[in-house]
């Protein structure tokens, strides 16, 4: 009776051995696997962290608070080809990925005024204005340096929309006004960041004088 008991014994201590170890998987008989892939991708690699100094872990949490913030849309110019240029080289050479700005390309129209002037001086402007104030004529001073000191009495873009205004003031009295081109058609470039945030902004315009000397304006 003994030796059947040991004999059962080590039947049942090998019957377990073989189950454990999968050997009987053919059969129908092994232990259900457990395999969690996910968990060892969770693991730490420490191999990947990095020991941040104060300076650097405040500069970290500075730009990801500026990332949290809301972004817009901001654009600088007009930039000649020259200043462009310049500023392409600035940015290509800056930190700012070349995916955040865009230097674009766009075409200024050609612009007419109903003008008055030159005038000899500027107490003899604002003696004119004085008098089509008085008409209920609205006008303000012209930019454009071939025709300061003047008036603007309207602008246009186009010659024949301006000489159709000029009718109907000289129809209320105006008689010395005429139409002059403002300006020509031209092109100019803009460097625009569709989603920019503070940081962007302030790392733009000390990236180049032609930035700086124009301040960044929203793109709508």
């Amino acid at each position: 009776m003994l030796r059947l008991m040991v004999w059962v014994l080590l039947l049942a201590n090998g019957l377990f051995f073989a189950w454990s170890q999968g050997y009987l998987r053919a059969y129908g008989f092994a232990p259900v696997q457990q395999s969690e892939p996910q968990r060892v991708q969770q693991q730490i690699q420490p191999q990947a962290l990095v020991l941040l100094n104060p300076q650097d872990l405040k500069k970290a949490e500075a730009q990801a608070q500026d990332e949290a913030l809301p972004k817009e849309c901001v654009q600088w110019g007009p930039l000649d080809d020259a200043q462009a240029a310049h500023v392409r080289t600035s940015l290509e050479a800056s930190a700012l990925p070349p995916d955040v700005w865009q230097l674009n390309t766009v075409v200024v129209p050609e612009r007419w005024v109903v003008y008055i002037g030159k005038f000899p001086n500027p107490q003899a402007l604002e003696k004119k204005r004085a008098e089509l104030s008085a008409m209920n004529i609205k006008s303000d001073p012209v930019s454009a340096t071939h025709l300061a000191p003047g008036l603007s009495l309207g602008r246009f873009d186009s010659e024949a929309h301006a000489t159709e205004d000029l009718a109907r003031l000289r129809k209320l009295g105006v008689r010395t006004a005429r139409v002059m081109q403002e300006r020509a058609a031209s092109q100019t470039t803009v460097l625009k960041l569709p989603a920019a945030t503070s940081a962007m902004k302030a790392q733009v315009s000390g990236l180049d004088e032609a930035l700086a000397a124009k301040p960044p304006r929203s793109c709508d």
